[in-house]
């Protein structure tokens, strides 16, 4: 049965509906030896050769889902032009391809999911689906109560406003202060950015949950598989607010 190739190729467990869609416009997807280059283009996995980067798929995968704490120092993506550390550098005894489902820069830290699931990649990162992620993050100064409200309301971002879902005080000094912060978004460092534009920079962040998968005592640089009713959760509609 004839599919979208981008949906085909996450099925494979290569990556995201989404970032197949940018294999394909790269002209990195060839289809009986053709290059395509048009999303929306439709294909056969029973009966068409599908190939990404020269490597033959397949759709008959078994689906793996883990969950990493993350270490700084390392990247999200799969491969790096700087020659940085990978997360998969840190998953070397999985047999199978995983990706990152979504992304934590280079300097933070904490809960990250990986995955050859494509399609549940795509529920986890894309912003309609609004799966919420809470982070601890310890800033310079303390902020004020108006700062805090200015983050419910939001606050204009380069790339447009920016509010958070929650915000609570944590510990602090007189030099620093943790803040524990939930956001419904994935725009690149928004929580940096929105703490710069204050005037309070991120000294450190760690993501502890994304939905209602909480990092609990995971320690840095270890990762676990997922229980089918974690997955099952994170799929879940999540209930508007009243």
């Amino acid at each position: 049965m004839e599919e979208r190739l981008q949906k085909i190729i996450a099925a494979a467990g290569i990556c995201s509906r989404r970032a197949a869609e940018d294999l394909i416009l790269a002209g990195k997807v060839q289809v009986n030896d053709r290059v395509v280059r048009k999303l929306g283009t439709r294909a056969d996995p029973g009966r068409d050769e599908i190939r990404v980067d020269g490597r033959l798929i397949t759709t008959e995968v078994e689906k793996v889902y883990l969950m990493l704490n993350k270490p700084a120092g390392y990247v999200t993506t799969l491969k790096d032009p700087e020659g940085r550390p990978i997360v998969t550098d840190l998953l070397r005894e999985i047999g199978q391809r995983v990706f990152p489902a979504g992304r934590l820069d280079y300097d933070s830290e904490g809960l990250l999911i990986l995955t050859n699931d494509g399609d549940f990649a795509e529920r986890i990162q894309h912003p309609r689906y609004e799966v919420p992620r809470t982070y601890l993050a310890k800033i310079r100064g303390r902020v004020t109560r108006k700062e805090i409200q200015s983050l419910i309301n939001g606050i204009e971002l380069e790339d447009g406003p920016f509010t958070v879902d929650g915000i609570q005080e944590e510990k602090y000094n007189e030099k620093s202060q943790w803040l524990r912060v939930s956001i419904s978004e994935g725009r690149n460092r928004i929580i940096r950015r929105a703490m710069e534009a204050l005037g309070h920079p991120v000294a450190r962040l760690i993501r502890v949950s994304v939905g209602n998968l909480e990092l609990g005592n995971l320690k840095p640089g270890e990762y676990r598989q997922l229980q089918k009713r974690e997955v099952e959760r994170l799929l879940r509609p999540r209930r508007k607010k009243a």
